[in-house]
This record gives structure tokens, C-alpha cells and sequence, in this order.
């Protein structure tokens, strides 16, 4: 019993994903298969988001693995067949997006706005901090008397 039970805990960590590459998309020169697998590991399926093409098991994913499959068979280097993929669909197949050109600003822009936010705090408290504390305010006899006149009702 204790063995059925710490086997069912050991299987339950062990994580049971396969790669969702089919025997068939397979290429016969491992070289060409490893650079392959290296590349799909970097590309998002479109269909599941978060999932790389390799993981993936829907048809867009076999038509982008057959793809770069394809392109390395003829002979491109890495960086063209990355090119070409997202020439063809765009940036959002990237799953580790580019750090140039117009992602820069967005690369920036958080621990931009977070170092603004945070210099604005600095001053907001300075400023606060620095203020002279209100004069406290005193009655004139003539609003003592009707103060007093309130309290009695």
C-alpha cells in the first residue's frame, strides 16, 4: 500500500508532457532535427498562447514545426528562419520577444514609470514633511459667547 501511495505521489510530480512533435514530422539528420527542436522551443503556438509549437498539438503548430522543418532543410541559418516565421505571422510568435526597435520602449517603460512614481512619492513627502504646521485658530469673544449659547440648548 505505502509503495502504491508513494507512486502516486512521485507520478504526480513528475511532469507528463510530451512533445507534441509526430514521428512523421521527424527529420532524419539529427543535426537538422536538434536545431529544429531548439528553434520550436521559441516559437508560440497561435492557437494555444502560451504553449510553444513543439508542445502544442493543434494544426497550427504542425504547419509552423513542418515549416521550420522546411526552411532548415533548405538550408537557412536559424536567425533567417526565425525571420521568416515572423515576417509571415508577426512578433507575437516569438515566446521571448526582441529587446530592439519599437519593443525598447516598451521594454523601458515600466522601470520608467516606476522610478517617476516613486520620485513623485519622494517629493510629495518632502513637500509634506516641510510644510509649516497650521497656526491653531482661536475665537473672538463674540464666537465664544455663541458657542456657548449652542452648548446650552
Amino acid at each position: 500500500m505505502r509503495r502504491a501511495v508513494l507512486a502516486a505521489a512521485f507520478l504526480a510530480l513528475v511532469p507528463l508532457v510530451a512533445p507534441a512533435v509526430q514521428p512523421d514530422e521527424v527529420l532524419s539528420d539529427p543535426v537538422l532535427e536538434d536545431r529544429a527542436r531548439d528553434l520550436s522551443k521559441g516559437l508560440r503556438c497561435l492557437v494555444c498562447r502560451n504553449e510553444s509549437i513543439d508542445d502544442s498539438n493543434a494544426d497550427l503548430a504542425r504547419d509552423l514545426r513542418l515549416l521550420v522543418r522546411e526552411r532548415l532543410v533548405e538550408g537557412d541559418s536559424d536567425d533567417e528562419v526565425i525571420d521568416f516565421v515572423v515576417d509571415r505571422y508577426g512578433e507575437y510568435v516569438l515566446l521571448k520577444p526582441q529587446t530592439d526597435g519599437s519593443n525598447l520602449v516598451l521594454w523601458l517603460a515600466g522601470p520608467l514609470m516606476l522610478l517617476v512614481g516613486a520620485g513623485l512619492g519622494v517629493v510629495y513627502i518632502r513637500r509634506r514633511n516641510a510644510a509649516p504646521e497650521p497656526a491653531a485658530q482661536t475665537l473672538d469673544a463674540a464666537e465664544e459667547k455663541r458657542l456657548q449659547e449652542i452648548l446650552k440648548e
